[in-house]
């Protein structure tokens, strides 16, 4: 594959399949399906791939790629065939094995202008599996690492940004399942449970979206253990750094309903959060 980009290379490849649609009844490069396939050039084969991609038949397509791996394992069809294999797969739906596909593309050409959209592919198979936030969330922490090779590997390349803003979604999802489960204690009355999960969020998942809510959980929760200074200073953070959103408002009328204020007090773990928060050290 010559340069200008793997989405542009798409279209043109897209365009060249709409101009050979006419070479046959089996479609282009590849007149009859009765003859095998080691008759045919990898250049043929590969142009009935790219036929078969356009035409949205995703795991023909695969399989016409992989055949070129097979026939003509150490030519550069060879080498242009698994990319497009692993993103015909993707596109099939097929994650495992487009992973697998674009793994074996990374290991044999880690220095190619195809290798950072390879390692993006690699990380997709992982993100479009990302289930509900109820389920486990393995695929996502999975997800998250392959992602950040991305970035890491690849800083310059066009999918660094796209992978930058994954991991962003990718880790509110996690402390969507840490929120999940905090309430789900806090509505059962389970308050130390829902705090551990609460307080997760506030530490390791500071700078998603979550974290407001999770300073207001931790209010709700301290306050009906009777712990006043933990839930003030819950919401002295929450005001210092979420004071125009709702639940520092929910926070303030819960706090000022108990004769309480959202102030730091005692050396609790949350008041030495306000401290560092006040130096500019936290979010």
């Amino acid at each position: 594959m010559t340069g200008g980009g793997f989405g542009t290379r798409l279209a043109g490849a897209a365009l060249l399949a709409i101009m050979l649609t006419g070479c046959g009844n089996g479609g282009p490069g590849i007149d009859n399906a009765d003859t095998p396939m080691e008759s045919f050039t990898a250049e043929q084969i590969f142009e009935r791939g790219e036929y078969e991609l356009d035409r949205g038949k995703y795991e023909d397509s695969a399989e016409y790629f992989s055949e070129i791996e097979r026939l003509y394992p150490y030519s550069d069809w060879a080498k242009r065939a698994l990319i497009m294999n692993a993103f015909a797969q993707h596109r099939a739906k097929n994650y495992d094995q487009s992973r697998a596909a674009a793994q074996r593309y990374v290991d044999f050409y880690p220095t190619d202008e195809d290798a950072a959209y390879a390692q993006y592919l690699l990380a997709l198979s992982y993100y479009d599996q990302i289930d509900e936030i109820g389920r486990d969330q393995g695929l996502t922490f999975q997800a998250l690492q392959a992602l950040r090779a991305v970035i890491e590997r690849y800083p310059d390349s066009e999918y660094a940004r796209s992978s930058i803003l994954k991991f962003d979604l990718a880790f509110d999802h996690l402390a969507g399942k840490e929120m999940e489960v905090g309430r789900y204690y806090l509505r059962r009355d389970h308050f130390a449970a829902a705090i551990n999960r609460f307080r997760i969020v506030v530490e390791e998942f500071q700078s998603t979206s979550q974290t407001p809510e999770a300073l207001h959980r931790l209010v709700e929760a301290y306050l009906s253990l009777g712990l006043t200074d933990e839930a003030q200073s819950a919401g002295a953070i929450l005001g210092y750094n979420f004071q125009s959103s709702q639940w520092y408002e929910d926070s303030y009328r819960l706090l000022t309903g108990a004769g309480l204020a959202p102030e730091a007090r005692g050396d609790n773990w949350l008041s030495q959060i306000y401290r560092q928060t006040v130096k500019g050290e936290w979010l």
